[in-house]
C-alpha cells in the first residue's frame, strides 16, 4: 500500500475487507477493549455503548464473573468443539435452562441447537414447521427482520436486504403488523378474510413468524392484545406460531421472553444473541414436544455445540435469572428512558419525532433516515454508540446493556439530547401571546 493509499484508508481495513461491512462505516475508529457499558478505541478514547452488539451483550462487555467462568473452562482443557456429542457442559446448560427459564414459566419446550447464529434458529423453525404441517407457505409481517440466509430473508420485509438474495424469495406472504394502518383497520381482518375465503388465493400457511418488538424494523412494539389475537387466530386455523425472540429475548423488554407480558405460549421460539451471556455464538430453537419429529441428523450443523458458550450461558442464567431483580431493573430503566423521550418529543414536536419501544429497546423515529444518521454521527463524536433502524433508517435505536448503571444511562441520554439538539430545531417557547 502506498502512502497515498494509506491516507485514504486510515484504519487499514479497506484494502483487505469486503465492501459489505456496515457498522465500521458509521464508527470509523479501531476498537480494542471493552468493559461493562464502555468500549475503547486503540488510542484510548472511551465510548459509551448503547448498541451492545446489536443486543448480543445484554449483560455488558466482559462481565467479570462470566469471564472467569470462560477462562476457567478453557484453562481446564474442557471440550470446546462438540457438534451434538454429549458433554458435561451441554448437560449443565440444558438443566440450568430448564430450571431457571422453562420450568418457572410453565414451558416444556424441547431444545434444538441449530447452529451458531439467529438465522440458524429461524431456518430450523421454518423447516420444522413445514415438516410438521406438510405445508409450504409462511405468514410474516411488514417491516419484519429474521435474518440474512435465504429462508430467513423470505420472511423479512426490508427490500434492500431482500434484494441481496439474488433470487426470488418465495413461500412467504406478508401481512400488516400491529398498527400498520394507524388503527384505521381492525386487527387481522384482512388475514382472517383471506384464510376463510376459498377464492383468496392464499396458500394454507404452515406457520406465522412474528417479533413482539421489531428491532431492525424500527422498534415497532406490538400491543399485548394484538399478540393474543394473533395466537388465538393461529390456534383456530391450525397454524403454528413462531416467535422470533432473538433480539428481544433474554430480558431485553423485561421478562426473559418478550412475549410473557402477553400471556401467550408460542409453538416454536427462536433465541440467540444474548443467550450465551458473553457474546459467544449460540442459538436455540425451542419446540413443543409434540412437534419434535426430526429424524436423527435431519437438521444439523458443524458449530451447533460450542461448549464454552454453554458454560457462560449457564452462569448467566444463574446470575441474572434466579430472581426478578434484573427484570424489575430493566423495566425501571426503560420507564426512565421513556420519560426522557417524552420530554424530547414535547420539546421538538411530534411532527419531528416519535418515541417508541418497550423495556430497554427504545427508539426515536425522525422524519427521514438522513436526520437519524446525523443524530447518530453527532452522538458518536460525543462518545456514544447508537445505530439506526427502520425501513428508511429513520429510527435512532437504543439497545444499552441491561446492566448499565443509572449514571451511565443519564450520561448517554444527555449526549443523545445534545445530538438531537444539533440536528433538529425545537418548538418556539410558549408565551402569553399564544394564549
Amino acid at each position: 500500500m502506498t502512502e497515498a493509499d494509506a491516507a485514504d484508508d486510515p484504519t487499514g481495513f479497506t484494502a483487505l475487507e469486503s465492501e459489505v461491512r456496515s457498522y465500521s462505516r458509521a464508527w470509523p475508529v479501531v476498537f480494542d477493549r471493552a468493559q461493562g457499558s464502555t468500549v475503547y478505541a486503540e488510542d484510548g478514547t472511551a465510548y459509551l455503548d448503547f448498541f451492545a452488539g446489536a443486543g448480543s451483550l445484554n449483560y455488558g462487555h466482559n462481565e467479570p464473573r462470566l469471564k472467569q467462568v470462560l477462562v476457567d473452562y478453557l484453562m481446564d482443557d474442557r471440550m470446546v468443539h462438540t457438534l451434538d456429542m454429549l458433554t458435561t457442559a451441554r448437560r449443565e446448560f440444558l438443566e440450568t435452562f430448564r430450571d431457571h427459564v422453562l420450568a418457572p414459566r410453565g414451558l416444556d419446550h424441547k431444545v434444538v441447537f441449530p447452529g451458531p447464529g439467529g438465522a440458524n434458529a429461524v431456518e430450523a423453525a421454518l423447516k420444522l414447521a413445514r415438516k410438521v404441517t406438510g405445508r409450504e407457505s409462511v405468514i410474516n409481517f411488514t417491516n419484519a427482520f429474521h435474518g440474512m440466509t435465504l429462508g430467513a430473508l423470505s420472511v423479512t420485509g426490508n427490500s434492500m436486504k431482500r434484494g441481496g438474495a439474488g433470487i426470488p424469495l418465495v413461500h412467504a406472504t406478508p401481512m400488516p403488523y400491529d398498527d400498520y394502518f394507524d388503527g384505521d383497520v381492525p386487527d387481522f381482518v384482512y388475514l382472517e378474510r383471506l384464510l376463510e375465503d376459498g377464492g383468496s388465493g392464499l396458500n394454507e400457511p404452515a406457520a406465522v413468524i412474528v417479533e413482539t418488538v421489531q428491532g431492525e424494523g424500527g422498534i415497532n412494539a406490538a400491543r399485548a392484545e394484538w399478540l393474543r389475537g394473533l395466537a388465538d387466530l393461529c390456534k383456530r386455523h391450525g397454524i403454528l406460531l413462531i416467535l422470533d425472540d432473538i433480539q428481544m429475548g433474554c430480558g431485553r423488554t423485561g421478562g426473559f421472553f418478550s412475549f410473557e407480558e402477553a400471556g401467550i405460549v408460542p409453538d416454536i421460539i427462536c433465541l440467540s444473541k444474548s443467550i450465551s451471556g458473553y457474546g459467544l455464538p449460540m442459538a436455540l430453537t425451542l419446540v413443543r414436544p409434540d412437534l419434535d419429529i426430526w429424524e436423527p441428523g435431519e437438521h444439523n450443523g458443524t458449530f451447533r455445540g460450542f461448549a464454552p458458550a454453554f458454560a457462560t450461558a449457564s452462569e448467566a442464567l444463574r446470575l441474572f435469572w434466579s430472581d426478578d431483580t434484573l427484570e424489575k431493573e430493566t423495566l425501571r430503566k426503560g420507564a426512565f428512558i421513556e420519560a426522557h423521550f417524552n420530554s424530547l418529543v414535547a420539546r421538538y414536536g411530534d411532527d419531528q419525532m416519535v418515541a417508541k419501544g418497550r423495556g430497554l429497546a427504545r427508539g426515536l423515529q425522525l422524519s427521514d433516515g438522513e436526520l437519524a444518521d446525523r443524530v447518530t454521527t453527532e452522538a458518536f463524536e460525543r462518545g456514544l454508540l447508537l445505530e439506526t433502524s427502520g425501513p428508511r433508517g429513520e429510527v435512532v435505536k437504543l439497545l444499552p446493556p441491561l446492566t448499565i448503571t443509572d449514571d451511565e444511562l443519564q450520561r448517554g441520554l444527555k449526549i443523545l439530547s445534545e445530538s438531537v439538539g444539533a440536528v433538529l430545531t425545537p418548538l418556539a417557547p410558549y408565551t402569553k401571546e399564544d394564549a
